[in-house]
């Protein structure tokens, strides 16, 4: 038995050697080993590229993938030579105690927020611990500061001799923050492994490029890589978004929800001819009651439109020729029922309406008169309703977009004859219920309607860039040449003034330019709960374009709120303006040629200086010289500028020698130049041309004697 024991009291020993072995190789000799792994022939190593930007369409860097770094420190010598180890191990601790204040200093400087005696003390107990991957500090930093800290006395050593090193990591940034940041999406952490939605999922793999091969092989005695197949950079996508506008509009809508206390807000802007989006916010309310773009509403939410939905109704009836514009409805007291329901306008309670024209019907938004309008000339039988439904689908209401960026919902409309098709689905669905369309959708629809009939798909991605060369365009995509015929689109854009005009809309409308547009209220709907259970919540909403004599861009901002008050011109309209009248007047902006009167010549202030150089600057830019020529160019000769009316005068000046010049006029380049070969010492105050000197000119100069020049404008 005693044998047997000291046999298992072996095999116990030796296993826990084993472990201790191991532990030791996996964390405390962990660097060294992995060195040694780098040293050896690797075959068809991975090299992953550069990711594309994203740049918006007035060209400013939107997305952008850039180097973060954590720094480590190796306070042992990788060799395992013990000669070589200790004479490689004091040389870095003598230079470490050399310029460990200087470092430290350094350090302190370029991350603030950790004082020099903390650095200190943490590089000691590093040192102390021996540690081989020692972290410098805690964050990831930036590539500007990776490059300050690499400057630092040891750390600008390569890694074996000093015992700095570096890890890695890619990261996407978004200068502008949460700026469109639905819409251009987002990127794994690694970003490595693609996006997961936006721009960066729809373009992902233009914009990832194609990874390279390297392996490692010895040549010379030292272990190289070499490149097999070198990566390639990913493409830039252009968007069409414009930041400025952008801007503009989460601004504005981020104002209105905070005074409504609204859940959520959506604002989309479009380029009437093209389609181009300018600018698509979606702000949802924060735990934290502030608002955030968590996803993208504007493209995604399915919902009851409500009355920005009874221009595509009218619009049937108008083109299938059952009523004019003048058509009277007699809406009564606002109250009317429906195959047993009672359908009620916004005024019910004051009395109604009474009658209207189909004109008054859209300005005062009356649920009362366009439903009566579709139910009598459109229902009773199923292919009565059909046409009606035939009639959306001739405008394309009900058609998807296919947009370029992931996620957009489809319109969906109940057909007739459905089992969830009632008596009462063709009035609700005419002023806005019993169907659902993304915001995007009707703005598309209005779209149409400033653009002559035309609809176009909205356009996020205008073309892919590589080098700053274009090597693909997305042109204007038309889904439907014409929506409906010139005299009914006529029709309807003459309503649709009135609206903003004359009727319910006033607050969406400018005292700069004319709007047409429509307003919605719906009610949403609490699911299985329905409308009346619960706490009830309404979607205002307009939508519309402007200027209305020749329409630029199409608008529609669209916000969930709970309880009443709720208006779709007082609350969304509000915000429609305050957009609509900041892009107009950013539009505004003229080209510089038209500020210039071609027919004269710009002269422009030059500096006194070297004459042969401004003779040559002047000569350069096509700008007439009078006076001085350099004669001889191998001559320093000095001049003053005068500015006439239709030339430039140059006077030389002569300066002696053992005289202090007179700089008075000069750029602080050459009075600087020009002093300092003098023997003084200059100092500067302020920023332009020379304004005054300390010394007067003409004095003797005194070397070493300081002089300070006042610059300015």
């Amino acid at each position: 038995m005693t044998r047997y024991f000291f046999v298992i009291l072996l095999m116990i020993l030796a296993g826990v050697a084993i472990i201790v072995k191991a532990g030791i190789i996996m964390f405390a000799e962990r660097g060294y080993w992995q060195e040694v792994a780098e040293r050896f022939v690797k075959e068809n190593v991975t090299v992953k590229p550069n990711r594309g930007n994203i740049i918006s369409a007035d060209g400013k860097l939107m997305a952008s993938s850039l180097p973060e770094y954590r720094i480590y420190m190796d306070f042992m010598s990788g060799e395992r030579d013990e000669k070589r180890q200790k004479k490689d191990q004091a040389r870095r601790d003598s230079l470490l105690n050399k310029d460990l204040d200087s470092i430290c200093i350094g350090l302190n400087r370029i991350f603030p927020d950790k004082s020099v005696a903390q650095f200190k003390a943490h590089l000691r107990k590093g040192r102390k611990e021996k540690s081989r991957n020692y972290l410098i500090y805690p964050k990831r930093i930036s590539y500007i500061q990776y490059k300050e800290v690499k400057r630092l006395p040891l750390f600008r050593l390569n890694r074996y001799r000093g015992g700095f090193k570096e890890l890695a990591y890619n990261q996407r940034k978004k200068p502008f923050g949460s700026l469109a940041a639905r819409t251009l999406g987002d990127v794994y952490a690694d970003t490595a492994q693609g996006a997961k939605n936006g721009i960066e999922l729809a373009f992902d793999t233009v914009l990832k490029g194609r990874d390279g091969l390297i392996h490692r092989q010895k040549v010379m005695n030292k272990y190289l890589n070499i490149t097999d197949v070198p990566p390639v950079d990913g493409c830039d996508v252009i968007t069409t978004i414009d930041v400025g506008m952008q801007d503009i509009c989460e601004n504005a809508l981020v104002e209105k929800l905070k005074e409504l206390d609204a859940f959520v807000g959506v604002a989309i802007l479009m380029e009437v001819k093209t389609g181009n989006v300018k600018a698509i916010v979606n702000m949802t309310r924060g735990k934290d009651g502030n608002y955030y773009e968590m996803r993208n509403n504007a493209i995604s939410d399915m919902m009851e439109p409500g009355s920005t939905f009874k221009t595509a109704s009218i619009m049937v009836g108008l083109e299938d020729g059952k009523f004019t514009p003048d058509d009277v409805v007699d809406t009564g007291n606002g109250l009317m029922q429906m195959h047993g329901s009672t359908m009620r306008d916004h005024n019910w309670h004051r009395g109604g309406f009474g009658k209207l024209t189909v004109t008054q019907i859209l300005e005062v938004s009356s649920n009362v008169g366009t439903s009566w309008l579709m139910d009598h000339y459109y229902g009773g039988s199923k292919a009565n309703e059909q046409k009606y439904i035939d009639g959306l689908k001739r405008m394309s209401v009900d058609q998807p977009l296919h947009l370029q960026i992931p996620g957009e919902g489809d319109p969906h409309f109940k057909k007739p004859g459905a089992a969830d098709w009632y008596k009462t689905t063709l009035p609700w669905m005419s002023i806005g219920y019993e169907s659902q369309v993304p915001p995007i959708n009707i703005l598309t629809f209005y779209n149409s309607i400033a653009n002559g009939g035309v609809r176009v798909r909205p356009k996020f991605v205008e073309a892919i860039e590589k080098n700053g060369e274009v090597i693909k365009e997305f042109p204007t995509e038309v889904l439907n040449p014409k929506i409906c015929s010139d005299k009914t689109l006529k029709e309807i854009q003459v309503i649709l003034r009135k609206v903003v005009g004359e009727g319910l809309a006033k607050p969406a409308g400018s005292k700069q330019f004319h709007v047409s547009g429509k307003t919605g209220t719906a009610q949403i709907s609490q699911g299985a709960a329905g409308y009346k259970n619960g706490a009830r919540k309404y979607l205002v909403s307009f939508c519309g374009y402007f200027p209305s004599e020749d329409p630029k861009y199409s608008l529609i901002v669209s916000i969930q709120k709970p309880g009443l008050p709720a208006s779709g011109g007082l609350m969304a309209g509000s915000v429609f303006s305050k957009i609509a009248e900041r892009v107009y007047a950013k539009d505004l902006r003229l080209p510089l040629s038209s500020a210039i009167d071609s027919t004269s010549v710009v002269i422009p202030h030059v500096k006194a200086g070297d004459l042969t150089q401004t003779i040559e600057a002047l000569q350069g830019l096509d700008i007439p010289v009078q006076g001085e020529s350099a004669t001889d160019k191998g001559k320093e000769t000095w001049a003053n500028a005068y500015s006439a009316a239709k030339s430039v005068k140059l006077e030389s000046r002569s300066e002696m020698q053992h005289f202090v010049p007179a700089v008075v006029g000069m750029g602080a380049k050459d009075a600087v130049y020009l002093l300092e070969s003098r023997g003084l010492k200059v100092r500067l105050q302020g920023v332009g041309r020379v304004k005054r000197q300390s010394i007067a000119n003409g004095t003797i100069v005194q070397k070493g004697q300081s002089i300070t020049l006042e610059l300015g404008s």
